[in-house]
């Protein structure tokens, strides 16, 4: 199966390390983000469960619940959490899904076979409150994901799905934004008061409207 951006994130039913869970049901009203490891007790990995954790409270304030897959079974993540929170010097409360056979990495295409034949890559998808998928991200092995990016992006969706605004390169929350071209130039100053720059007829930026 091939998922896409737009697509609707399939829904599951998996153990995991706080037990057993349906995705829908676990995300709810909530953004959410579903991240996938090749196996446990990897090293990369342990950085990259560390630093999610540690990030808690700002997933929280953007109403997002964060999950986690791994091969493994849930009794091994045990194991693993306990290794991340020693070393991480964080608490991982966040459920890590047991995929033992590899059903949910094969419903959302995170088994590549030019990189390996039975492990899954390192996959993020970031899913909407409508359970869509608004982001997919992939890395090799080697490369430890970049949660702030991850944090960055979230913000963006959440601003861009409110407003009829885009944001631009290396944008940061709090920064100008892009406004939609189906906006015409003269009904720029009705929609967004807080003033408006005319680059270029197809470019034109705002101050965020939610700051």
């Amino acid at each position: 199966m091939s998922i896409r951006i737009g697509d609707v994130a399939p829904n599951f039913q998996a153990k995991t390390s706080i037990g057993d869970i349906d995705f829908y049901e676990f995300l709810g009203d909530s953004w959410g983000v579903l991240f996938s490891h090749p196996a446990d007790y990897t090293p990369v990995c342990t950085t990259e469960l560390g630093r999610t954790a540690a990030l808690k409270g700002e997933f929280e304030k953007r109403n997002v619940k964060v999950l986690a897959l791994s091969v493994d079974s849930a009794e091994s993540h045990k194991g693993w959490i306990s290794d991340i929170n020693e070393t991480q010097n964080t608490n991982v409360e966040f459920p890590i899904i047991a995929d033992e056979d590899k059903k949910i990495a094969d419903l959302y295409d995170m088994i590549h076979p030019n990189a390996s034949e039975t492990l899954t890559v390192r996959s993020l998808f970031i899913i909407s409150p409508d359970k869509k998928i608004k982001l997919m991200l992939t890395y090799p092995a080697s490369t430890g994901r970049n949660f702030t990016e991850v944090l960055r992006v979230i913000d963006s969706l959440q601003l861009t799905a409110n407003y009829s605004v885009a944001t631009p390169a290396d944008w940061n929350d709090g920064d100008d934004v892009v406004v939609m071209n189906s906006i015409k130039t003269e009904d720029i100053p009705e929609r967004f008061p807080k003033g408006h720059k005319v680059i270029k007829p197809y470019l034109r930026t705002t101050p965020q409207p939610n700051k």
